[in-house]
């Protein structure tokens, strides 16, 4: 009921449930969550495990390259980079060509520290659409050219998806290059640029860039 309460941003509920314990929660369902149950309630994570389900069935049917896309993407967005790699392997195996894959399969390799292997599917990727994935794939290179100490080249990616970007996770790994090579203030531009942005963002954004935020106040106190 807990769960529910806070998926549905019923925060008075949610508070009185753990005050109440049981008797919160009691009084919840049949309050609220009872009217509710038919739209759907299921408990997190269970879509992805469903949609697991759901593109393994069509694989074994159909024997699809989209399809283990499709998985593979699943697995990357749980954190199971290893399952992920094996689905995206499996899809470059009846098309080898497809653009999508490559990129999503370098990505994968670079979560598993597999710098030196996600290059080539990278850099392949920015020779045919430099602008893939809304210029994520472009930060995956950059990375991967960072972790493999080619910083020079790194920071040029960066310079260019901050022209056309304001990703946190672009401005923020520009600043540490700009402060790693003896640029102070062109390292402190960057990071003012993102705590201002960070302070007027949506919550949605601000939860999911926290990483980012985490880490430019670490630096910018460190440049002081």
């Amino acid at each position: 009921m807990l769960v529910h309460a806070i998926r549905n941003r019923e925060w008075v509920w949610a508070i009185f449930i753990i005050i109440g314990v049981g008797f919160g929660a009691f009084w919840y369902y049949f309050t609220v969550y009872r009217d509710s149950a038919s739209s759907g309630f299921e408990l997190p994570g269970a879509q992805s495990r469903a949609r697991v389900k759901e593109l393994e069935a069509k694989i074994h049917h159909l024997d699809n390259a989209y399809h283990y896309f499709q998985l593979g993407d699943v697995y990357f967005r749980r954190g199971k980079y290893a399952d992920a790699e094996k689905s995206y392997r499996a899809a470059l195996g009846r098309e080898p060509k497809d653009v999508d894959t490559r990129a999503h399969l370098g990505q994968c390799l670079m979560r598993l520290n597999r710098a030196a292997e996600a290059r080539p599917l990278l850099e392949g990727v920015m020779n045919e659409k430099p602008e893939h994935d809304y210029g994520y794939s472009m930060m995956a290179l950059a990375e991967a050219l960072t972790a493999l100490g080619e910083t020079d080249n790194a920071l040029l990616y960066w310079q260019h998806i901050i022209q056309h970007h304001s990703y946190p996770r672009a401005k923020v790994q520009l600043a540490e290059l700009y402060a790693a090579k003896g640029k102070p203030d062109a390292a402190k531009a960057e990071l003012k640029d993102v705590l201002s942005d960070d302070a007027h963002a949506p919550a949605f954004q601000r939860s999911r860039d926290r990483v980012w935020i985490r880490r430019a106040k670490s630096l910018m106190t460190k440049l002081r």
